[in-house]
């Protein structure tokens, strides 16, 4: 009975598994945006989720459904409310956990979760994701011991990494990082020791070092170094016999060969677990002398060649997708030749639940169907199976008549509305679990065709071809086919019908192509949709490429003529040797051929032609052999000769096919083959060139133009010359035909107010197409109810049209007809007729002053019908009345601004201050100006004046000075009164205290008194209005110390011959000269200031060109006067003047050519020689320093002297001393310190830095001083107990008496300084 229920119900699944397969949920969004469904999930964190704890911890719960699901979590299989957790947040639309761990540790979240969605059609839960955190902990601290061992014998380091999660990646390396070198004698093992099967000298180091990388952190732990040393028993023995009496210090002895024997794995046999589907890894370790080599075989059968692999020199062997028939057992053996060893490991083979047929899938009934879920597994050992609704166990879940659960099987019988739900079914064993959601969706949805409307297959002919017609509906849509016309369904050969709907052609003809309608239907409807297939001709390669043998230097040519369908663009691809050409100029890729010129070596290989289609392609290859070229007698390379028979093939309407056979090379390659053509009716006896080709080519398809008669003629062309012309080809006529082409360029415009000139570029005669070429030429007025006006004209570029209103929009039309037919439909164009002068002037202009030199001008726009013609834009007339503290007016000249454009205002720049302008506005088109709108004023306020005329220094005191101006040529306002700034200037030209002074405005001068004597001073004298004050000009100049500058010249003063360190820096007395009545100048005056010559004049004159001109006063000179253009401003500084010269400056106005030039009056300028700036050396430190280590050097001198002199008697005066004028100068003697006569022939010469005057003399300044002055004596002389013996001038009769000779005066260092600032 048992036996007979199950045998039913295998029936039954049979049964019903194929209905529930048939319909499936369409991936369509446009289809799931209106059908309900119950929760899917979608994305999940995996079972086993490690995370990195220096991140935010994100668990995955994504699902779908409709309406869109909602989410809850539990942990540790309990409900957890992430509300009460401010560290836990779930992001919107989702149910994606954010743990942000910087307020909490990751150790509390470490837990086991679960993720439920639910929407009213049902649940669906994820599996239990395990979360817990990486670590990567601290290798214990040890003291490791150094290791001594004798050669020969084995040796394990343990390496014993601290327990990560996950384990850490073992690697043994040495202190410089560098991967410690392994062998089948030397390696490591799968749990990270080091294993020697024996060790030998070379073993011996200090830096055997494990590190331990943890993956998730990415950190590296190194264990302590560990010390090894292999020593040689025999040598230590050997060594310490004989300091012990032959005994041995070592009684072991040294390790001897011997067979091998397992280090690992231990015992003769030991047996291993491994899961289904992981990595099986077994490992063999042995240990002897010579190295033991590791083998492997399986006892119970073969390995697993493609799965199988062997690692760390044969000792490990690796088995990956471990599947149960891997479960046996392995055998390793060690062997080197004194023996073998051998283990046996058992290997079981379990596995964990999984799929054999795929997890269960979603179910879409119709109400009243009948379906089936089966959840089917396996493992070992065999897994549970239980299921649950909604994520309650079935058991507890409410009945449902329409279900019976048997065993991994739930059976759906008469489904009805409201039984949709989502069904867990949970395969569990020892090794792990499955969990798996399915939901059960019962719909009515009328059928649905899915595939794209009016789709469009193509399909090669002779291949199959595969027309789909996805569709949905429930019930399940039954498909139908017909082709063409819905009048017979199609059945039967040659078509096969797949269960989704989609129906394949084996072998598609071309008689297979059309119309295919695929009809879906089922209760609740129909649903159809037409689909297209086309069948092409395949590609095909008509002429391959065929084998070549070319000599070096040569060209060569790969033909490949391809047919393909002509619907399909096909493409050429050519390859060499399999790869890609090389990119090489001297490979030419043409439609089809490849064309290699200068062959080399390099170019042999084997060439391939691929064409390629859409759909389809055919290739085929030859190979090229290049060879040495034949030694050839030097030759003269020369211009090819014509071709020859030329043959006209292919004739059509509007081509032609032209083929020729070349003429001779000549030794030179043909580069190129150029054709040109004669037209017999149109332009007898004028050849054009028409195309050209490769020099490989010897065909070309030529494009003609109706009604020509045309002959064609060849030119070859190589590295010479061309060749002369071919003689030309028969006659080949084409048929006249309508024009193919309208004129272009057509525009039109008025040449009167009343008229309209349409113009275009006429059509060639090339172009015509044909006899009787003539216009259409239509127009009408532009937004107007018309019909168009047409003529028709011949031999001619434009037709005027009279009569018509001024400026006045139209639609044009040019349209070429001939004896055949007229052209196609002309394009329309937008013209004008005539323009006139402007009707209207702009109204409420209105002028907005900003500033002292900016005005702002508005207006309103004139309308367009006033403009009469295309807005240009607008001017601006405006003029300079006068200046508003002057009453006599200025010349009037006006000046324009054009703002291009529809512009309503506009800016008016570079105004004068203070001034009256007038102005008025006009608005202009193509024709001129309108009429000017009425005059209006507007004033512009006082600016900043400019910088007084001129500032000059007289009646220089000790203690005052007086200085005079002129006020401002560029007034720009009222002068409301001046300020005055001076500061004193020390001798490093630096810069003191500043004294302000306010000046009234009606003053020109003023006397500064209490200034300090003897002190250069640096004046500023600033012009002010209501404004503001403007630029300074500034002078220098020195009070005066003593009587003796008075009573020089001042032209002394200036050129620095008076010894005086500040000369005073004064400026010649101003001239003004008043114009006379015919010159346009007036007030032109000068001063003479540190930048240059500031020249400054008033002018009323009408011309705008104005000059200021200058040259040297000279009677000699015959240079031309120079000059510097100066247009409206009233004052220019002229820079580069030369110190101590005079020039002659005049004022130059230049009206047009045949008008006078107007003059000024000449203005004599004298610029005063440069003087230094000089510096009393008397009160600078070095030189002070200097003069007191000269004095010292002098008493050292005198005191050894002196001691001489007491050792060796009287100090010998010479004869000549008394009468030597000058015995300051007389050298000392170095053997006896004494002063020898001075013999210098320069004795008559002033001291160097001196001048000297005419006659001779030097004379002294009141300040000079020597030691005379300072001592009581009027000679200056010491007696002959020691001292000094000489003769010094100071204020004596001697020095009077010595001005009136030759002989110089020897003067005192005070003396030669002040020389020396004269000179400087």
């Amino acid at each position: 009975m048992m036996e007979r229920r199950r045998m039913d119900a295998a029936l039954l699944l049979l049964f019903l598994g194929h209905l529930a397969t048939a319909l499936e949920v369409p991936l369509d969004p446009k289809v799931l945006e209106g059908l309900p469904q119950p929760p899917t999930i979608t994305h999940q964190s995996p079972k086993d989720y490690i995370i990195d704890p220096r991140e935010n911890i994100i668990i995955h719960c994504e699902a779908k459904g409709k309406p869109h699901p909602s989410f809850s979590w539990t942990r540790n299989g309990t409900h957890f409310d992430i509300d009460q957790d401010t560290n836990v947040a779930m992001k919107s639309h989702s149910g994606t956990l954010v743990v942000d761990i910087s307020g909490a540790k990751a150790e509390h979240y470490e837990c086991v979760y679960q993720c439920t969605a639910r929407n009213k059609h049902g649940t669906a839960v994820s599996s239990n994701i395990v979360v817990r955190q990486s670590r990567s902990p601290l290798w214990s601290k040890e003291k490791i011991k150094p290791i001594v061992v004798p050669e020969g014998v084995s040796l394990v380091l343990q390496c014993r990494p601290p327990a990560g999660l996950p384990p850490p990646i073992i690697f043994w390396m040495d202190n410089y990082f560098q991967r410690l070198p392994q062998s089948s004698r030397v390696s490591q093992s799968l749990n990270g020791d080091l294993y020697f099967s024996n060790v030998l000298r070379e073993d011996s180091r200090n830096d055997y070092i494990c590190y331990a990388r943890f993956p998730y952190t990415q950190t590296i732990q190194q264990k302590q170094p560990i010390s090894v040393r292999v020593v040689n028993l025999d040598a230590i023995n050997d060594t310490m016999a004989a300091f012990y009496n032959d005994t041995d210090l070592f009684s072991e002895d040294p390790a001897d060969e011997r067979k091998p024997t397992f280090l690992i794995p231990s015992g003769h046999s030991t047996s291993k677990i491994v899961l289904r589907g992981q990595v099986l890894e077994m490992e063999c370790i042995a240990e002897g002398l010579p190295t033991p080599e590791i083998s492997w075989i399986k006892v119970s059968g073969d390995l697993p060649a493609k799965r199988t692999s062997f690692l760390h020199y044969q000792k490990t062997l690796r088995i990956v997708n471990v599947s149960e028939s891997d479960a046996g057992d392995y055998r390793c053996t060690g062997r080197n030749r004194l023996g073998s060893v051998h283990h046996t490991i058992h290997v079981m083979v379990k596995a964990a639940p999984y799929w054999i047929s795929g997890a269960p899938r979603n179910l879409v009934l119709a109400p009243g169907e009948n379906g089936v879920l089966t959840c089917r597994a396996s493992g070992t050992p065999k897994p549970s199976i239980t299921w649950a609704m909604n994520g309650i166990p079935i058991e507890n879940s409410p009945k449902d008549l329409s279900r019976k659960v048997e065993d991994d099987t739930i059976i759906f019988t008469d489904v009805q509305t409201g039984s949709s739900a989502v069904y867990q079914c949970n395969v569990s064993n020892d090794y792990g679990y499955l969990l798996a959601n399915a939901f059960v969706n019962v719909l009515s949805e009328p059928p649905r065709v899915l595939t794209q409307a009016n789709k469009v297959y193509q399909v090669i002919k002779n291949h199959h071809a595969l027309i789909d017609c996805a569709s949905f509906g429930s019930p399940i849509p039954k498909i139908k086919w017909f082709k063409e016309s819905r009048s017979s369904i199609l059945d039967g050969d040659p078509y096969v019908f797949h269960d989704n709907g989609t129906l394949e052609i084996p072998i598609a003809q071309a008689h297979n192509s059309g119309k295919y309608t695929c009809v879906a239907e089922n209760t609740l409807g129909i649903s159809e949709n037409h689909i297209y297939l086309e069948v092409k001709e395949p590609t095909r390669i008509l002429k391959q490429p065929e084998y070549k043998v070319v000599q070096r230097g040569r060209s060569v040519v790969f033909e490949c003529k391809v047919k393909h369908d002509p619907s399909l663009i096909p493409t050429m691809t050519w390859l060499k040797d399999d790869g890609e050409l090389p990119d090489d100029e001297r490979l030419i890729v043409d439609s089809d051929s490849l064309t290699i010129t200068d062959v080399t070596e390099n170019d042999a290989g084997v060439y391939t032609c691929i064409m390629n289609t859409t759909l389809d392609h055919d290739s085929a290859s030859a190979e090229l052999t290049v060879v040495e070229a034949t030694p050839t007698p030097a030759v003269v390379s020369e211009r090819p000769d014509p071709p020859t028979d030329l043959e006209l093939t292919d004739q059509k309407q509007r081509s032609v096919q032209l083929t020729w056979t070349p003429g001779d090379e000549h030794n030179s390659p043909i580069q190129k083959f150029l054709i040109q053509y004669e037209d017999l009716l149109h332009r007898r006896g004028h050849w054009h060139n028409l195309t050209d080709v490769p020099g490989t080519k010897t065909t070309a398809h030529l494009k003609l133009s109706p009604f020509v008669h045309y002959t064609f003629r060849v030119v070859a062309l190589n590295a010479v010359d061309f060749s002369r012309p071919s003689f030309p080809s028969r006659v080949y006529k084409t048929e006249p035909a309508a024009p193919d082409e309208n004129p272009t360029g057509v525009q039109g415009f008025g040449t009167e107010h009343n008229n309209l000139v349409i113009s275009w570029k006429p059509l060639t005669g090339l172009q015509s197409n044909g006899p009787g070429l003539h216009y259409k030429v239509m127009w009408r007025q532009k937004a107007v109810e018309s019909e168009w006006n047409v003529v028709t004209v011949a031999n001619t570029s434009k037709f005027v049209v009279s009569g018509t209103p001024t400026f006045v929009p139209y639609e044009l039309k040019v349209q070429a007809v001939n004896d055949h037919g007229t052209g196609p439909a002309p394009a329309i164009a937008t013209g004008h007729s005539g323009e006139d002068l402007p009707v209207a002037a702009p109204d409420n202009v209105q002028a907005m002053v900003l500033n002292s030199t900016l005005a702002e001008i508005h207006w309103d726009h004139v309308p367009s019908k006033l403009i009469r013609g295309h807005l240009k834009g607008y001017k601006v007339y405006y003029w300079r009345e006068r200046s508003l503290h002057k009453h006599n007016p200025h010349h009037v000249e006006k000046q324009i601004l054009t703002f291009s454009g529809n512009h309503s205002h506009g800016m008016l720049p570079g105004l004068h201050p203070f001034s009256l302008y007038s102005f008025n506005v006009k608005v202009y088109n193509g024709k001129g100006e309108g009429p000017p709108s009425p005059t209006q004023q507007f004033e512009t306020p006082e600016g900043v004046p400019g910088a007084p005329t001129s500032l000059v220094v007289t009646n220089p005191n000790p203690d005052s000075l007086t200085l005079e101006w002129s006020p401002p040529h560029v007034r720009n306002g009222r002068i409301t009164g001046y300020t005055l700034k001076y500061q004193p200037v020390n001798n490093s030209n630096e810069l003191g205290p500043v004294e302000e002074l306010a000046l009234p405005a009606n003053e020109t001068s003023v006397t500064l008194p209490n200034l300090k004597h003897s002190t250069r001073y640096k004046f500023y004298l600033i012009a002010k209005t209501v404004r503001g004050a403007g630029p300074a000009i500034s002078q220098e100049a020195v009070t005066i110390m003593e009587e003796v500058f008075l009573s020089l010249p001042l032209s002394m003063l200036l050129t620095g011959n008076a010894k005086s360190s500040h000369p005073i820096a004064q400026s010649p007395p101003r001239h003004t000269h008043q114009a006379l009545p015919v010159s346009p100048f007036g007030n032109v005056s000068s001063s003479v200031g540190e930048d240059g010559a500031l020249i400054s004049w008033e002018y009323w004159g009408p011309e705008k060109n104005v000059y200021v001109e200058y040259i040297v006063n000279s009677k000699q000179s015959e240079k031309e006067w120079q000059k510097e253009l100066v247009n409206s401003s009233q004052n220019i500084v002229l820079k580069g003047l030369k110190g101590g010269l005079s020039y002659r400056v005049r004022l130059v106005a230049k009206g047009h050519q045949d008008q006078p030039l107007h003059h000024s009056q000449e203005l004599l300028v004298t610029v005063p020689a440069v003087a230094s700036r000089q510096v009393d050396i008397a009160t600078q430190g070095w030189f002070i320093g200097l003069m007191c280590a000269i004095a010292l050097l002098i008493l050292i001198l005198l005191i050894i002297c002196f001691i001489q002199r007491n050792k060796g008697g009287k100090y010998p005066v010479k004869e000549k001393e008394d009468a030597h004028t000058d015995p300051e100068f007389q050298p000392m003697k170095e053997d006896d310190c004494t002063f020898g006569e001075y013999s210098d022939n320069e004795d008559h010469k002033p001291l160097k830095g001196s001048r000297t005057p005419s006659n001779g003399t030097v004379k002294r300044d009141d300040s000079d001083d020597s030691l005379v002055d300072y001592g009581e004596g009027g000679d200056g002389q010491f007696n002959e107990d020691g001292s000094f013996i000489g003769q010094y001038s100071g204020k004596s009769a001697s020095r009077d008496t010595a001005e009136g000779h030759e002989s110089s005066e020897a003067p005192s260092p005070i003396n030669a300084m002040n020389s020396l600032n004269s000179f400087v």
